[in-house]
């Protein structure tokens, strides 16, 4: 009897830890799976360089088109174009450019702008010494009159147009592009477009390493064609002169000779008409006697 209670008791006690042993076994977390390997990083092929390196803050092709565009706005942001800003206000070529944005319907403007170190370059006094005409025809050069993006400059057909008008020899532009640079050449300055100030849709602006004088400006006038001379008829009276001094000698002597041959022939007629007068008085004195 004894042995029984011990093993119910027993039986008791081993029921409960086996129950709770198989509810934490069911409670408890399976295993994680293993982990996958994990990929190497690879560094990202560097992209592309652009045609011609980007100032700050200069927006991309996907600026959105606004109503008016502040060229002199912009200029006036890059902080380096004071003297490009002061010309386009005298000679009113930001009139003219504002107007040409504002009306076109397609193509835009293209400007080429020279910073204040350009013109730093140029010869003292060479400003001042042009004309208001020349002024304006000299920024106008430095205006292309179609969109030109920083990746069309190789479509360009030289020599370029420019808003200073066709005037063949004398204000032709010419771009070439190739390994990843921009060079310009007028004739008389040669350089390179060094950075994008601005571009949009219609409207690009571009930096340039030096002022593009046009050849225009170096043409020396051609000189009127001088009258013919009258030298022949000249030289032809020359010899002549000279013969005259020449023979003028002889003609001084012959007129020696003609005063004396004159002088010697009054000597004789005085002395004809005294022979005379005596031979009269001889026979008046002989009749009266």
């Amino acid at each position: 009897m004894k042995q029984k209670c011990v093993l119910f008791f027993s039986l008791a006690l081993l029921l409960p830890f086996l129950y709770s042993t198989t509810t934490l076994a069911q409670l408890s977390p399976a295993a994680a799976p293993p982990k996958p390997p994990q990929p190497t990083l690879t560094t990202p092929a560097a992209a592309p360089k652009p045609l011609v390196p980007s100032l700050p803050q200069s927006p991309s092709d996907s600026t959105p088109d606004t109503a008016a565009v502040d060229i002199v706005g912009i200029l006036r942001q890059a902080k380096s174009f004071n003297i490009l800003i002061r010309l386009m206000k005298t000679t009113q070529l930001i009139n003219q450019l504002n107007a040409q944005l504002l009306t076109t319907k397609s193509g835009g403007i293209t400007i080429l702008a020279p910073d204040d170190s350009a013109f730093s370059e140029l010869k003292a006094g060479f400003l001042n010494s042009l004309s208001d005409g020349e002024k304006l025809e000299l920024l106008q050069f430095h205006v292309l009159s179609d969109y030109v993006s920083s990746s069309n400059f190789d479509t360009l057909t030289n020599p370029v147009r420019t808003l200073a008008g066709a005037k063949p020899g004398k204000v032709e532009l010419n771009v070439i592009s190739y390994g990843g640079s921009v060079n310009i050449s007028t004739g008389e300055v040669n350089t390179t477009i060094t950075g994008i100030v601005y571009t949009d849709k219609h409207l690009a602006i571009y930096k340039v390493g030096k002022v593009l004088l046009p050849m225009d400006f170096f043409v020396v006038a051609k000189t009127p064609a001088k009258a013919p001379s009258l030298a022949p008829e000249s030289s032809a009276e020359t010899p002549k002169a000279d013969k005259e001094k020449s023979l003028s000698p002889d003609s001084s002597e012959s007129s020696e000779i003609n005063t004396r041959n004159d002088t010697s022939g009054i000597v004789k007629i005085n002395n004809g008409k005294w022979l005379s007068l005596v031979l009269g008085l001889v026979l008046l004195v002989a009749l009266s006697s």
